[in-house]
């Protein structure tokens, strides 16, 4: 019996990968705002480059949110996978047992 998802998130490993593109974009975010704010310090823009700060620290937040949930859901995949070859351990063990008694 196999399932097929109908969207990237009803698998882990789909969940992992939009994860994983996420954390790109956030990454690509936070140097586009790091060269913000030195160019605000530059023209001496001071509310903008505090206001791009926020921003900054604020994306620094999201990335570590990010990478919690990269771990979470490679743990997860561990768990799935320790599971699932527990269960066809015991569905050989049954079937020796049944094979054992009808001989």
């Amino acid at each position: 019996m196999s399932y097929d998802p109908e969207t990237p998130f009803d698998s882990i490993e789909g969940s992992q990968e939009y994860v994983t593109l996420l954390a790109e974009a956030i990454e690509e975010a936070r140097k586009d705002v790091d060269a913000d704010i030195a160019l605000a310090q530059d023209e001496g823009a001071d509310r903008r480059k505090d206001a791009l700060q926020l921003v900054s620290y604020n994306l620094a937040k999201l990335t570590l949110h990010i990478t919690t949930s990269r771990r979470i859901l490679n743990d997860l995949r561990t768990l799935r996978r320790l599971l699932l070859a527990e269960r066809q351990s015991e569905a050989r063990q049954a079937g020796k047992r049944v094979a054992g008694a009808g001989a």
